[in-house]
């Protein structure tokens, strides 16, 4: 016989820790470079950008394409790094609450 409250209360139950995880998001934070260092993002679990860093030495530079491409180097690492995070933190959190169900990507309820 199939338990409606049951399911209901399980489907509360994995929202609740989607939310925890979610919250959890905003504290890990990842912080890539490019250029040898010369740029560096700093970017947290919610892919939001916290941080540039950008070293003097090629603030003076004429050279502006250059500096736009290592930040958005720097940036899109970054993102990417934090992001492969907040899809390891929310299936940490989730872990055991769902069937294994192919093709069930929690990795987007965090962002």
């Amino acid at each position: 016989m199939f338990d409606m409250f049951g399911m209901l209360g399980k489907v509360k139950e994995v929202q609740a820790k989607i939310k925890e995880a979610q919250d959890k998001l905003q504290h890990i934070t990842v912080t890539s470079e490019s250029g040898a260092g010369l740029v560096k993002a700093t970017v947290n679990g919610q892919r939001k950008l916290l941080k540039i860093e950008i070293d003097e030495s090629i603030l003076n530079t004429n050279d502006r394409d250059m500096v736009n491409d290592l930040v958005v180097a720097a940036v899109n690492s970054a993102m990417e790094s934090a992001n492969e995070k907040a899809q390891e933190e929310l299936k940490k959190n989730t872990e055991g609450l769902l069937p294994n169900i192919p093709g069930l990507d929690l990795g987007n309820f965090g962002m």
